[in-house]
């Protein structure tokens, strides 16, 4: 039997998870009947459950686990380095080494003249703080504007201000009314397109929507864009050419600020350090988290360009805002630590020679009946699902979650493979596995998603 720390055995973990944890996003009902999974311990891109048994993770935690499981020792050893020089302090009016370094860090990454970081716990943080950093940009400017145009099927966090961002209705729904006011636009998903349509017409398509909806509402009360590079909900949504630099002259067209939500696609996650360099964005603002400690700590951070800091800069102006653990020194340590990592191990060069190798893995999928299309990028990818090919028509709501709940995701779990069956738009797979991944996990993760989805074919 596997030893499971503090000295609880499977069964007493299990008793105490049912009476006192309650998990994120669950349906808790569903595990009358059956046991919560409890994960023990990583190696590499590998789990372990309270039982022994054995899980790839082609989920890389949730998109955030950059350098996979085995780098505890010496991120630890980070952390305890920190712990004994300073626990804690505040970045409220004081600043400390470690958030100092870091801020420098990831400036230097990061693509153009993003030179300044704000310090938040996690990506919803992160966008709530970009949005009222847009909202004083343009008070301190003399202008009142507000509004946030985000895209459909979008998810940017759970927060009121974040999940009012979000473009899933199905999210917003149970805590309306959110914060005023944002406006949903159409994201990039092409494959249901019309088939005689060109990249550059979907293009002129999708900017004359965007433009549009900010006409109507009045381009001088709309605040911030904000956008993903790939957006994740509706399964790695890349952009159309022309895409991003027709975005960013809108913005600059009606004085509005552009965020890149980054919290996903930075950090390696596509192959460059930012998503923002691959695709031009040149962004106001980028918010990111996850990657950024591979989810060894949590912090994220909001990164600003020098001309949206400059307002802020005089003896008595200030960004009123501030979170108490934002910049916390063993965070920090630890950020710093894994990008330490990173960039000895090139990882993210590692991504860049892997992804042709990644796609063509899991392109055979597309001999499925049931897969209808591939997307994504880097170590991003998903597979929409189809009833019929030919005409790409997808599955009713009562049919995605009957194969997605109730097959898909406990029988992928049951053969040993953790990702992400998800009906937030059309019905998809996506796969992210920490960016150490290499062929033998893309073997492995494409056998195990055709076995599935075959059987899933039949069941249909």
């Amino acid at each position: 039997m596997t030893t499971v720390s503090p000295g609880l055995s499977p069964a007493e973990l299990q008793r105490a998870a049912r009476d006192h944890l309650w998990l994120h996003f669950t349906r808790m009902g569903g595990y009358k009947e059956h046991e919560i999974p409890v994960i023990v311990r990583g190696e590499g891109c590998y789990l372990e459950d309270s039982n022994g048994k054995r899980y790839l993770d082609a989920l890389a935690g949730l998109f955030t686990v950059q350098i996979g499981y085995s780098y505890g020792e010496e991120v630890g050893e980070a952390a305890a380095a920190q712990m004994r020089e300073l626990p804690f302090y505040t970045n409220w009016s004081y600043a400390h080494p470690r958030s100092i370094e870091l801020a420098a860090e990831v400036a230097r990454l990061a693509p153009g003249d993003l030179n300044r970081l704000f310090f938040v716990s996690g990506g919803s943080e992160a966008i709530e703080a970009a949005w009222k950093l847009a909202r004083q940009y343009h008070q301190a400017r003399g202008q009142r504007r507000w509004k946030a145009v985000s895209r459909r099927t979008a998810y940017h966090g759970t927060t009121m201000g974040a999940l009012s961002i979000n473009g899933i209705p199905a999210l917003r729904a149970p805590f309306e009314p959110l914060v005023p006011d944002v406006i949903h636009v159409r994201n990039t998903n092409r494959y249901h397109r019309p088939p005689e349509e060109t990249e550059e017409e979907f293009t002129a398509f999708l900017l004359d929507d965007l433009e549009s909806a900010i006409v109507a509402e009045g381009p001088g009360t709309v605040a911030l864009v904000v956008m993903e590079p790939v957006q994740n909900a509706g399964g790695s949504l890349t952009p159309p050419a022309g895409y991003w630099q027709g975005v960013r002259e809108i913005c600059d067209r009606y004085g509005i600020l552009l965020c890149a939500d980054e919290v996903i696609t930075a950090f390696g996650r596509l192959g460059a350090w930012f998503g923002s360099e691959l695709y031009d964005i040149r962004p106001d603002i980028v918010t990111c988290a996850k990657g950024l400690s591979s989810a060894y700590a949590s912090i994220g951070a909001v990164i600003a360009a020098d001309h949206v800091v400059e307002p802020f800069l005089g003896e008595k102006e200030m960004y009123a805002h501030g979170i108490t653990f934002g910049g916390h020194p063993v965070q920090c340590a630890i950020a710093l630590k894994n990008l330490e990592i990173m960039q000895r191990e090139k990882i993210v060069e590692r991504v860049v020679e892997n992804e042709d190798a990644f796609r063509s893995t899991l392109e055979q999928l597309l001999d499925l009946p049931i897969v209808g299309d591939l997307r994504g990028r880097g170590y991003f990818w998903a597979l929409e699902l189809v009833r019929d090919k030919e005409t790409r028509a997808g599955f009713s709501a009562e049919e995605s979650e009957t194969l997605l709940r109730d097959f898909l995701s406990p029988r992928f779990f049951e053969k040993g493979l953790i990702c992400r069956s998800d009906d937030r738009g059309d019905p998809v797979v996506q796969i992210s596995p920490p960016l150490i991944a290499g062929q033998a996990e893309f073997d492995e993760i494409a056998g195990i998603l055709g076995d599935v989805l075959a059987e899933a074919w039949q069941r249909v």
